[in-house]
């Protein structure tokens, strides 16, 4: 049974910082591109970044540069490092795991939601 449980969400200031935690399990950990979604009210989910098995990554425009994503092949768990948050950061953030890539395809986590007061 795959299982994606994200946390680490909450309520923070505009300029704060936040770390996203995702833990797996029942998938081949090292073999997935493993990637972090939002989806704010009213707005079509979207990628925020991506990690392959070989710790390459990508990120959405509107977060380079203030927000990093990891993984720890070890704990077959992914991390989103937050920093610098907006409030159009505000979305619920969803766990992705996927072993050929592809968007908006493969295992989800139930997401977690993510608060930035201005």
């Amino acid at each position: 049974q795959v299982q994606l449980v994200e946390s680490g969400g909450g309520l923070v200031q505009a300029g704060g910082s936040l770390r996203l935690s995702c833990a797996t399990s029942g998938i081949i950990f090292s073999l997935n591109v493993m990637g972090w979604y939002r989806q704010a009210v009213g707005k079509q989910r979207e990628l925020v970044a991506t990690i392959t098995p070989g710790g390459n990554t990508n990120y959405a425009d509107s977060v380079k540069g203030r927000f990093t994503i990891s993984r720890d092949n070890s704990k077959n768990t992914v991390y989103l490092q937050m920093n610098s948050l907006k409030p159009e950061d505000t979305a619920v953030y969803y766990c992705n795991a996927d072993m050929w890539g592809r968007t908006n395809q493969g295992s989800w986590g139930q997401g977690t939601q993510v608060t930035v007061s201005s």
